[in-house]
């Protein structure tokens, strides 16, 4: 056991060098013939931004590469110091009904996972402060995250509840059983996301721009979203990036533009974002992820089947776990369903990138108007200090949209087709 930890230590430490020199060495330059043209950031970003915009996007996907396995490691640290087994045999001595060990045991372990993570989350919040992307204060980052550790206790408990309830009675087939639970649970959870999530972290209130809203709800009509109102959020207590999106199921459908979008562009490229998050919906892009996590749920489920007992049976015994119905497991499966998530990564932000240019074409159908696309996806650059053309191993592998240079070359040959 001592040889794997030594072993795991030193591929992370390599693991984590490669990828720091390849992002810093990687050229980020555009094809010759597109040098000048839209798609250019020379043409649209100053050279403070420009090199801001290599430098900070840099650093930010060194730190989205690293933090998966950094995330193993600490799961495999509170494995291999006993934490798990002693956190869940002390609880245990103390407390007999089933439920208050669970939360009790998410509590010591949820806890132990964000201080030890904390490090590497703070080094992130400095970075976005640096840059001048975060305009969040510090005790208002520290009270969203405690709020977030809250719901995730709250939430959390009843679910591993039910995860160690179906494995002990269906030892063979829990993967199956859970997974006919999950597909509930993932409805619920995009139906009240916008009503009982969000607001939690920020302040929402209708849109007080009567002609936008005006505009708005009219390409929602042409949509066919089920609303009748636009929401703003008050997003510039906490950044300078843009966003809006259409969030929710049925009744719950939302229609949200953060207020730094209505503050930073112009009329017609607020109406592209909207018409381009309105085309998820038209596009039917919520039903497919729907049925897509359901799906990935399942794999990951299944592999998880596969690796979990093996796992317990082969580590357990170091680890001090004997069985896989032991609440100390709990990290084990953590841990597998990170490398699953990792390792999938490419698929699913590929399948997103599809998605996305699919609605920048809805968009610029409904609209008509592709000199709006070009400058949105310019002041997107500029305000988010987004690189333009990052290298291809990020683009695969991170990136859940098409790259802003993809986009406006997109945009700029859509309209000559037109």
């Amino acid at each position: 056991m001592r040889k794997f930890y030594i072993f795991f230590t030193a591929a992370l430490i390599v693991y984590i060098a490669v990828i720091t020199v390849y992002l810093i060495n990687a050229p980020s330059s555009l094809p010759l013939e597109w040098q000048g043209s839209a798609a250019d950031p020379a043409t649209f970003m100053t050279e403070e931004q420009l090199q801001q915009s290599v430098s900070f996007s840099r650093e930010k996907n060194i730190i989205t590469f690293i933090s998966g396995p950094i995330k193993w490691a600490i799961y495999l640290l509170i494995l291999g110091i006993g934490l798990s087994a002693a956190y869940a045999r002390g609880i245990k001595r103390i407390f007999k009904w089933n439920i208050v060990n669970i939360f009790l045991f998410l509590l010591l372990l949820t806890l132990t996972t964000t201080i030890l993570q904390f490090p590497l989350d703070y080094y992130l919040f400095q970075l976005r402060h640096e840059y001048g992307i975060s305009t969040q204060p510090f005790s208002n980052w520290i009270f969203d995250r405690m709020k977030s550790f809250g719901i995730s206790l709250v939430m959390m408990t009843p679910i591993v509840w039910l995860f160690y309830f179906i494995l002990r009675k269906s030892p063979k087939r829990w993967w199956l059983w859970l997974w006919g639970c999950s597909i509930p649970l993932i409805l619920f959870s995009m139906y009240a996301k916008p009503v009982i999530l969000d607001p939690i972290f920020n302040e929402f209130s209708p849109l007080q721009d009567q002609q936008l809203k005006h505009d708005i709800l009219q390409l929602a009509e042409q949509a066919q979203v089920p609303t009748h109102q636009v929401y703003e959020v008050d997003m510039s207590k906490k950044t300078n990036a843009l966003n809006a999106y259409v969030t929710g199921v049925g009744s719950n459908t939302r229609i949200v533009l953060w207020d730094t979008t209505l503050q930073k562009l112009k009329k017609d490229e607020v109406l592209f974002i909207m018409a381009h998050e309105i085309g998820h919906y038209a596009l039917h892009h919520m039903t497919w992820l729907f049925f897509g996590t359901i799906f990935a749920q399942l794999v990951a489920l299944y592999l998880l089947s596969l690796t979990f007992r093996w796992t317990v049976d082969r580590f357990g015994p170091f680890w001090g776990i004997q069985h896989p119905q032991e609440l100390a497991s709990l990290p084990i499966i953590l841990l597998l369903f990170s490398v699953f998530s990792f390792v999938s990564m490419p698929i699913q932000n590929g399948v997103s990138r599809h998605y996305e240019q699919a609605a920048d074409v809805y968009a610029m159908d409904m609209l008509e108007d592709h000199d709006a696309a070009v400058r949105t996806f310019q002041r997107l650059a500029v305000e988010g200090l987004s690189e333009v053309n990052p290298p291809r191993l990020v683009k695969y592998v991170l990136y859940t949209h098409p790259t802003l240079y993809e986009r406006i070359l997109f945009a700029q040959q859509f309209q000559r087709s037109k």
